[in-house]
């Protein structure tokens, strides 16, 4: 009987307490009706803005698309009709940097537009302007997301130690060898880095690579034609 009690007063509780919000609902009956309104209102304007960034999402990814397209093109003379291609490289990069400066300002700040000027600035690399490849990358480092972030500054790094700046190239490659990516793992981080260390510090570098050898595949292979290349003695 107390059991059933305690059961009862629970349930009259609850009833009361319906009873209560039904009684404000009804003496607030217009309020509820026109904040219910805004915010059904602002859930419209949420989804619709949710729709509207999924839409400007898949026009960039179109647009970075189509520059991907121009830059894995070949370059043949006479192009052929089915096929999208170049009968120059000139040609060729013309279009590239017209795409992706094209995506670069329309599309500024968005992940794609930072992933154009990676494309900028290793295509910078390759033709000896150093001054605009590591603009371009910089770029790319501080804007697109972690992924691509850290492709730029691989390609940054390897730009430093190229440009005899390797305590840069050193700086970018050890924050790379403590927070590796899918695009750049560990591994791949350290062989760039023990390739900067190698004559300044070779023994770090030994240090570095000697672990990497019996890895399977390419960073077995790797690692091990590094460490032939590595001075037995710093300055030699």
């Amino acid at each position: 009987m107390d059991r059933l009690t305690r059961h009862e007063l629970k349930t009259d509780r609850f009833v009361e307490e319906v009873g209560q919000t039904v009684h404000f609902l009804e003496e607030h009956r217009q309020a509820v009706i026109r904040y219910g309104s805004i915010v059904l209102a602002i859930l419209i304007l949420v989804g619709a803005g949710y729709a509207w960034m999924r839409v400007k999402k898949a026009e960039r990814q179109s647009a970075l698309s189509a520059v991907l397209e121009i830059y894995n093109a070949p370059v043949m003379d006479p192009p052929p009709a089915d096929l999208k291609a170049f009968r120059t490289e000139q040609e060729k990069n013309d279009a590239i940097v017209k795409a992706c400066n094209e995506l670069v300002q329309k599309y500024a700040g968005s992940n794609e537009a930072a992933i154009a000027s990676y494309l900028l600035g290793t295509r910078a690399a390759d033709q000896g302007d150093l001054a605009a490849a590591e603009r371009y990358l910089k770029d790319a480092s501080e804007k697109a997301d972690r992924e691509y972030a850290s492709l730029a500054m691989l390609a940054l790094a390897q730009l430093y130690e190229r440009n005899g700046r390797p305590a840069e190239a050193e700086k970018l490659l050890r924050g790379l060898v403590a927070k590796p990516t899918v695009l750049v793992t560990k591994e791949q981080a350290e062989l760039e880095l023990a390739r900067v260390l190698m004559k300044s510090k070779p023994e770090e570098a030994r240090r570095i690579v000697t672990p990497l050898i019996n890895r399977p595949g390419p960073v077995g292979r790797i690692s091990a034609t590094l460490l032939a290349q590595i001075p037995s003695q710093q300055g030699k």
